[in-house]
């Protein structure tokens, strides 16, 4: 094992300059395997310690490939062999993900000189078919084990879709990624699942649904998200008897829909906030009766989808703590996601096959999910 002090880790770079960077790279990634390994076995080299669990074994080595170019690392072993770096693998799915997709578009021949040269850039080697074909596999595989993986008890449920290009059939079309995100009986948030599919047809979102009841999702008491008609027909199947919020922030937006003057825009969202802002539903009720009539004359139509839709958003005020409505009244973090989502995939902007879409879309939300449960503090207070 080289030496790990830091002057030997940073030695390469002040004698190569930036030439000398993957090898100093290589050095520090020995050293935080190694040190990863210590923190394992409850104690350090040579060191005797009554909360040791296991012993050191030695290193084998592994040629991976990075940004940097290919590079052999010391990969510490233990007795029992069940210890593996998790510092080896953290960090670089979403990479490795997006790097394969890209690979795929250059190999299909759907690529761009654009893509061809972030590919070049992000990968730093010629990828062929085959490599593809064996990186797909373990990515897959692992992959579907998470979005398998049992769900068990999940208190609030929050469902959403967005669209991206997917080549599908020789034809480019909008598929939606189905998102489900959940708030568990601690208080914590999870990414519950994640599919693509043509479209939000209800056949689409109830097989969705479906494959979390079949992972053991229970102990639902609300489900949020916009009244997308396949949505809440495959909700209403699968989910009949759990209680249903319809998004605020969307019931303000198609409000606008029913604004009969440009000049009307503001007060009339003005007043629906102030209806959501109640401190009880009978207190919201009561000023939606108000508002109804304040618009019968001058907008009828505003008045009629008010008292009709509005009190889909009001199931909010059966929640306790108080505290916990403002952040479960809404599907905003679900779109927070989506539009992380977009950063990441905004550079592919035509996916060559939905594999390729879920493949990326499930990298970037385990990466999401982890950093999630390593969270300190409870997103709600239960």
């Amino acid at each position: 094992m080289e030496s790990s002090t830091p002057e030997a880790i940073l030695q390469p770079i002040l004698e190569h300059g930036r030439d000398g960077l993957a090898e100093a790279v290589r050095l520090l990634l020995n050293e935080a395997m190694r040190i990863e390994r210590g923190q394992a076995l409850g104690a350090g080299h040579y060191e005797r310690n009554s909360n040791r669990v296991d012993y050191a074994n030695g290193y084998k080595p592994k040629t991976v490939q990075s940004v940097l170019g290919e590079m052999t690392l010391e990969v510490p072993q233990t007795r029992s062999g069940n210890f593996y770096p998790g510092c080896l693998e953290k960090g670089l799915r979403s990479d490795r993900a997006i790097s394969l997709a890209m690979a795929e578009m250059y190999i299909n021949g759907v690529s761009t000189r654009k893509v061809t040269n972030v590919l070049e850039k992000m990968c730093g080697l010629e990828v062929t078919a085959m490599q593809v074909s064996r990186a797909s596999k373990i990515l897959d595989d692992e992959f579907e084990l998470w979005r398998k993986r049992p769900l068990g008890c999940v208190r609030y449920l929050l469902l959403d879709a967005r669209y991206e290009k997917v080549r599908v059939d020789k034809t480019v079309r909008d598929c939606a990624l189905l998102t489900a995100y959940g708030v568990r009986d601690d208080g914590s948030r999870s990414v519950l699942g994640v599919s693509v599919e043509l479209s939000e047809a209800e056949a689409h979102w109830r097989k969705f649904m479906n494959s979390l009841v079949e992972r053991g999702i229970s102990g639902l008491k609300m489900i949020t998200s916009d009244d997308h008609s396949g949505l809440k027909a495959a909700r209403i199947s699968v989910f009949p008897s759990v209680p249903w919020q319809r998004c605020q922030f969307h019931l303000q937006q198609n409000a606008s829909a029913h604004i009969p003057r440009k000049s009307m825009q503001e007060e009339a969202h003005a007043d629906i906030r102030n209806i959501f802002n109640m401190p009880s539903k009978e207190e919201a009720e009561r000023l939606l009766k108000l508002t109804v009539a304040k618009y019968q004359d001058n907008a009828s139509d505003l008045s009629a989808w008010l008292e009709r839709d509005l009190p889909e958003g009001f199931t909010i005020f059966g929640i306790t703590p108080v505290s916990a409505r403002k952040k479960l009244r809404t599907t905003n973090m679900v779109e927070f996601q989506n539009k992380e989502l977009k950063k990441r995939t905004r550079t592919i902007r035509v996916f060559p096959n939905k594999e390729s879409l879920l493949r990326i879309a499930t990298a970037l939300l385990i990466e999401l999910d982890e950093a999630w449960q390593s969270e300190s503090k409870a997103y709600i207070a239960i």
